[in-house]
């Protein structure tokens, strides 16, 4: 699962694949993608949210990439199965809309990579389209209408997703979803291209492993960027919570661990981050009101350091003093159904206002894989002992 986003003008298909204002005309574009729990047969959604024109998907096939690979273009031979959407092999997505497949017999193991490979035969009229500029996983782009081949020789790469937004994978078993809100901490800015080693992707891993949680699934809803209040690099929090997941099938569990984007995009002033931290705060309430209304359990995760930022840090230490702030209402007061401290998970036990030298990507504010790690350890697992 993906949030949608609208890509800048560096994250569209490379050239020749946008060309006169449209993108992928005539063009092939493979993308693997990675679902957390296992099932009988899936379904595909693909999303048109921020779509400058109607998105015609000619054809869609899913397979198994070779090796069960991330980020490969070559599929395993006789995997390749067609998926329809009502019976026919293609359709349009509305402008702002999403459209689910028809359902496909395809066997899916727990943490399978699949390839969806779709073919546009006319391309979508518009530079604007829905994308996942942040996926850490390498597509693959080849002129002509290749969906059912095995391999694409000379094919482009760039490391994006375009219009896939989920993998539902149906489970004879009473399964339920968790689903990750948040930025670029939770996107995985930081993680290994290709390694799907972020922090939802090793709770995945440690939800499996554990009898009680192995049919949870982790949905990764984290965008670059993102702030809870207001909109940055697409929609902010609160505005895309209802498609991002309200709407999702089978949520249980939202943990929600963004803030640090509001915090520290505003004024550094004493006064402007005091208004800052008491509206982050009502929005989180708000966030889990809306929650509990669909019977979702909200978790909040308190904010990792960002001290040493050459961007966020101030020199007075306002913004610092911001997110000691909050994490402090995170633990005491009362909203969230269970906290998760991510902070204390990852800070420098003799300089807590910062990351752990072994935990920090090199900027001091987004974590290494052993970072994202470390967050996901910080779970109790406790919190997902309950069916759906």
């Amino acid at each position: 699962m993906s949030a949608p986003q609208a890509p800048g003008p560096a994250d569209l298909p490379p050239a020749p694949f946008t060309r006169d204002g449209v993108v992928l005309a005539d063009a092939t574009l493979r993308q693997t993608a990675r679902a957390t729990v296992g099932g009988e047969r899936l379904r595909l959604r693909f999303s048109n949210a921020f779509g400058g024109a109607p998105l015609p998907l000619t054809s869609v096939t899913v397979a198994r990439p070779v090796g069960g690979r991330a980020g490969v273009a070559a599929v395993e031979p006789g995997s390749v199965r067609p998926v329809t959407f009502r019976g026919r092999a293609g359709v349009v997505v509305p402008v702002g809309a999403q459209v689910v497949s028809d359902p496909v017999e395809f066997p899916v193991r727990p943490e399978e990579n699949l390839a969806v490979t779709v073919h546009l035969a006319d391309g979508q009229a518009s530079e604007r389209v829905t994308a996942h500029p942040g996926s850490r996983t390498t597509s693959h782009l080849l002129a002509g209408d290749h969906v059912a081949a095995h391999d694409l020789p000379g094919a482009a790469t760039t490391d994006h997703w375009y219009f896939l937004s989920g993998i539902e994978v149906w489970s004879e078993r009473m399964a339920s979803a968790v689903v990750a809100l948040g930025d670029s901490l939770t996107d995985g800015r930081g993680s290994t291209t290709n390694g799907n080693d972020r922090w939802p992707d090793h709770l995945s891993a440690r939800l499996r492993a554990n009898p009680a949680t192995a049919d949870v699934a982790v949905l990764n809803q984290g965008t670059g960027g993102n702030r809870v209040l207001n909109d940055g690099i697409g929609p902010g929090a609160l505005a895309r919570l209802d498609r991002d997941v309200l709407a999702l099938t089978g949520v249980s569990w939202l943990v929600v661990f963004e803030g640090v984007n509001d915090v520290c995009t505003a004024d550094a002033a004493a006064a402007a981050q005091a208004g800052l931290v008491d509206d982050l705060c009502a929005a989180y309430e708000q966030i889990v009101i809306r929650a509990h209304a669909h019977g979702i359990a909200v978790y909040g995760a308190t904010l990792t350091p960002l001290g040493g930022n050459e961007a966020y840090d101030d020199p007075d230490g306002h913004r610092e003093a911001s997110r000691q702030a909050v994490n402090e209402w995170v633990r005491t007061g009362g909203a969230f159904d269970a906290v998760l401290d991510f902070d204390a998970a990852v800070r420098d036990p003799h300089d807590p206002r910062r990351l752990l030298a072994a935990y920090d990507e090199g900027d001091h504010l987004h974590l290494s894989p052993a970072g994202y790690r470390a967050l996901a350890d910080a779970v109790p697992l406790e919190l997902f002992e309950r069916s759906g």
